[in-house]
């Protein structure tokens, strides 16, 4: 799993904190996408670490995340997409095909469908592709009749691509195609080692219409977070919690005396007050609402407190954030964790604090 990237599209909240350790309605992002691991089959996963490999290490000391046993591969410098799989297999002595999956998606795609494609194709590699409405920020795949790659296309410009299908993200590779990924550089597999593949007709792909995320953007981040709430994911991705009405999952210690709408997930610990509102939104543990202030469509990280008279709107809050009293945060703003918002600010589709 390739999770070593700094996450640049979400700072502030990633200056400190690898992305797939941010949550995802309390759960970090990586045990999102290994417990989906465990889901299908999968008991050993090879962490590809760049950025802040102390951050994943620490927080799963056993070396599992239910019950996926964990290998940790730290690049010494940054080697890329393909560099990093050729690393990290190499360091886990992997002696037959294999998974690959970019750690920041959300898909609940079966990877045995894929794999069983791969083998039937007799493919060297072979692709998951999932359709989208704007293919232009994506590497498009077009296919010819028996799934096999016929080009693949690097975020072409809008209203170029010839097909709406775009790497998923998710690979299945034989060992040989380590042998394609020069060694001791950075190599991307899209720009390098698939058009490789393609050149010699071993590269294939499969559509799937299964769910699928990438949760990279801020407003990518919000998504994945209601999505689970609107149960256009399995229920087996929300941490334990009461449903108490459709789409409402309060856990256990929070208090809940304000208005509920839409869907919300309440964590552990928080508190809502009497006269604030919370729609659509994800409340982690121990944030506190206070009286008079509405939340809606966002994401509030652990430890967060609201104050009176707020208004935090299709946003991003992170860890440990004061927002003062009266101050509106709106248009998809982004609040660096441990940072007070002073009151009567307004932030509108801002990175708080700026860089």
């Amino acid at each position: 799993m390739l999770v070593g990237g700094e996450g640049t599209r979400l700072r502030p909240l990633t200056y400190d904190t690898p992305k797939q350790m941010l949550p995802i309605v309390d759960r970090t992002l990586v045990e999102h996408v290994v417990a989906w691991l465990g889901r299908s089959g999968v008991r050993r996963a090879v962490l590809s670490l760049g950025y802040r490999p102390d951050a994943f290490i620490e927080a799963f000391p056993t070396g599992t995340i239910d019950g996926v046993t964990l290998v940790y591969a730290a690049e010494p410098e940054r080697l890329d997409t393909a560099g990093a799989v050729r690393f990290a297999a190499e360091h886990a002595g992997l002696d037959e095909r294999f998974l690959v999956l970019n750690g920041d998606v959300l898909t609940d795609l079966e990877p045995a469908a894929l794999i069983a494609f791969h083998i039937e194709s007799g493919a060297e590699a072979s692709i998951s592709l999932t359709p989208v409405k704007d293919p232009s920020a994506f590497g498009v795949v077009p296919t010819d009749g028996a799934g096999r790659v016929v080009d693949f296309v690097e975020k072409p410009p809008y209203g170029t691509a010839p097909t709406n299908l775009i790497n998923a993200g998710v690979y299945v590779l034989e060992l040989s195609v380590l042998d394609r990924i020069a060694p001791g550089r950075p190599v991307s597999i899209e720009r390098e080692t698939f058009p490789l593949l393609i050149a010699d007709g071993t590269l294939f792909a499969k559509s799937s219409d299964a769910y699928w995320l990438d949760t990279g953007t801020p407003a990518q981040y919000l998504q994945a977070q209601l999505d689970i709430l609107r149960g256009l994911r399995s229920k087996a991705c929300l941490p334990s919690a009461d449903e108490v009405a459709p789409g409402f999952y309060v856990a256990h210690g929070a208090v809940v005396q304000g208005g509920l709408s839409g869907v919300a997930y309440i964590g552990p610990g928080a508190t809502v007050q009497a006269g604030a509102s919370v729609i659509d939104s994800v409340l982690a543990a121990g944030t506190r609402v206070h009286a008079g202030a509405r939340v809606e469509r966002s994401a509030v990280l652990a430890g967060v407190v609201v104050g009176e008279g707020c208004v935090v709107s299709d946003s991003v809050i992170g860890a440990g954030a004061v927002i003062a009293a009266g101050a509106r945060v709106g248009l998809t703003s982004v609040v660096r964790g441990g940072v007070e918002v002073p009151a009567g600010t307004v932030l509108r589709g801002d990175r708080y604090p700026e860089p």
